[in-house]
């Protein structure tokens, strides 16, 4: 089999594995940002995340909590090794989130600032799983 063949059928895997390993890793970024006593918002900011998150997909079928996409980028299109990254990052849209009533600009910044910083840090996590995988098929190989 050649080199090439080998790449398309290891990627193939990976895919394969992406959607089970993006249930930990999101469950383990939204522990560290949102829950616990290190978490990054209050009980407050987290109730309002989900207000929002139902408001969503009740408009749209889509929320805050499975807004965020991720993709594996083959190797030597973004360096030696192939690469997850973020494709879609969750955010608060501008429109109907910003009045007297609700949030304000720049509290939706701040949290969206905030939902950047989780998608990165679940695409982080899938990168390390993917780089044990590719260890893992290296060493059986």
């Amino acid at each position: 089999m050649s080199t090439i063949d080998t790449d398309r059928e290891r990627l193939r895997r990976v895919r394969e594995k992406l959607d089970h390993w993006q249930f930990d890793a999101r469950d383990a970024a939204y522990e560290e940002f949102f829950g616990g006593e290190n978490a990054a918002v209050t009980d407050e900011e987290r109730r309002l995340l989900d207000e929002i998150d139902s408001t969503l997909v009740r408009q749209t079928g889509r929320g805050l909590w499975d807004a965020d996409e991720y993709g594996v980028v083959a190797a030597g299109v973004a360096g030696e090794n192939p690469q997850v990254v973020c494709i879609g990052h969750p955010e608060i849209p501008d429109e109907g989130y910003r009045d007297e009533d609700s949030l304000s600009e720049s509290t939706r910044a701040e949290l969206n600032d905030l939902l950047w910083e989780y998608a990165e840090r679940v695409a982080s996590r899938l990168q390390t799983d993917l780089d044990d995988f590719l260890r893992d098929a290296r060493d059986e190989g």
